[in-house]
């Protein structure tokens, strides 16, 4: 009797897990590996095991977006996978993406914030749930403008409040800059923005109109009139590594900052507050840089794969990911997170980089870029802030030359 109970237990194994269907997982390599594999492990197969899927991750090391476009060429990609808001479109416009408006609600769809959500519409139909999100903040070192004497950046600060504020720190610490200024469209874009400047006009063209010009001249001049240095001229790359070091008093980045300063400088003394606002327009602009969870169109398991991205953007799993400090999530909802409420300055880069996506981050728009490559599109005008910021070229030279290389890819 016990042999035969022995056996149909094994039997009934053995049957469960002939029955299980598994959902692959495709995203970036790196901690991602790590980090995504222990979330499945912890939250979402334990969702599932009653529906008898298993979801499997697999990080791509190296480029991920060449090996994505691969494997879906070849019939071989994941049932999910990551498309990156930087070049969603022309993935989303190929017909590889299956549109998701069949497996989930109104209600569902709605428990996202709207911003990120939009960031993954195409042609009125959803492609991706938003996976997390950053936005851009003003980080300053308390210490560096308390020994200049000079009060803290606000909310309420304008350009020219804000660059005062930068060019009394650099005269009165001479080995310190206000800010270390990069020649990136990823960061001025955000200035660009405040004025109400879009990448496309209703036309679908770049036209570095009056308002960009009024943001690019604000931003170069940071070096020229003493309230920042060129990021290369302090040996590095980008404003978190001048910050980080102190060569510079302020930053601008999203929440990823958080964990390098934990590492580069842990007792520093840090404050977070939003981008300054346009004196004309009174709003300020700022980026989301976002990740949607999309769905195979050639996937064989469609319906399983809906409840695996149901269990992934689930508040258990966006919980679980902002409990450890890794990113910002997409649900509405979770503004209310204890994390958001934490009186420590990581809390508060938090909670500034979230309420980013939100009307008080003013011009909120998808760092991409339509149907064109984003590096390609960003070439002409990094370029020119590279060139006005290194005195090479005048203002209007570098914007005339850059809108001539824009119409040339911009049909």
């Amino acid at each position: 009797m016990k042999k035969l109970c022995l056996a149909a237990l094994a039997v009934a194994g053995l049957s469960s897990g002939l029955a299980q269907t598994v959902v692959k997982l495709q995203g970036f390599g790196g901690n991602d590996t790590a980090i995504m594999s222990s979330l499945v492990r912890e939250v979402v197969n334990p969702a599932l095991e009653k529906d008898g899927i298993r979801a499997e991750y697999q990080g791509i090391e190296g480029d991920y977006k060449a090996a994505l476009l691969n494997a879906l060429a070849a019939g071989t990609a994941g049932d999910l996978f990551y498309v990156d808001i930087f070049w969603s479109e022309p993935v989303f416009a190929s017909g590889k993406v299956e549109p998701l408006d069949a497996y989930f609600s109104k209600q569902e769809l709605g428990v996202f914030v709207p911003s990120l959500l939009n960031a993954f519409s195409f042609k009125g139909k959803i492609y991706g749930l938003p996976k997390d999100f950053n936005t851009l903040a003003l980080q300053f070192n308390k210490d560096l403008f308390d020994e200049a004497g000079v009060k803290y950046p606000n909310q309420a600060d304008t350009w020219e409040t804000f660059k005062a504020k930068l060019q009394q720190v650099q005269s009165k610490l001479k080995d310190v800059a206000g800010m270390c200024v990069v020649a990136d469209f990823a960061r001025f874009g955000a200035f660009a923005y405040a004025t109400g400047w879009k990448p496309f006009n209703a036309q679908g063209k770049t036209v570095l109109d009056a308002n960009f010009k009024r943001a690019f001249e604000f931003y170069t001049s940071l070096v020229k009139d003493g309230a920042g240095k060129y990021a290369q001229d302090l040996g590095e790359g980008w404003t978190g590594g001048c910050f980080g070091s102190e060569k510079a008093a302020v930053a601008i980045e999203g929440n990823w900052i958080g964990g390098f300063l934990k590492d580069k400088a842990p007792n520093m003394k840090f404050g977070t507050t939003f981008l300054p606002l346009d004196p004309v327009t009174k709003q300020r602009g700022n980026f989301i840089y976002t990740v949607s969870w999309s769905m195979n169109a050639a996937s064989k398991n469609k319906q399983a794969a809906a409840k695996v991205l149901r269990a992934l953007a689930s508040p258990e799993a966006q919980n679980w990911i902002l409990s450890r400090g890794l990113a910002l999530p997409s649900r509405s909802a979770l503004a209310g997170s204890p994390v958001f409420q934490r009186a420590d300055k990581y809390g508060e880069l938090s909670r500034v980089v979230f309420n980013g996506s939100t009307r008080q981050g003013g011009n909120v728009l998808p760092f991409k870029f339509g149907s064109y490559d984003g590096g390609d599109w960003m070439r002409p005008i990094n370029e020119a802030l590279q060139a006005v910021i290194t005195g090479k070229k005048s203002v209007d030279q570098a914007i005339a030359d850059a809108q001539t290389e824009l119409n040339k890819l911009v049909k």
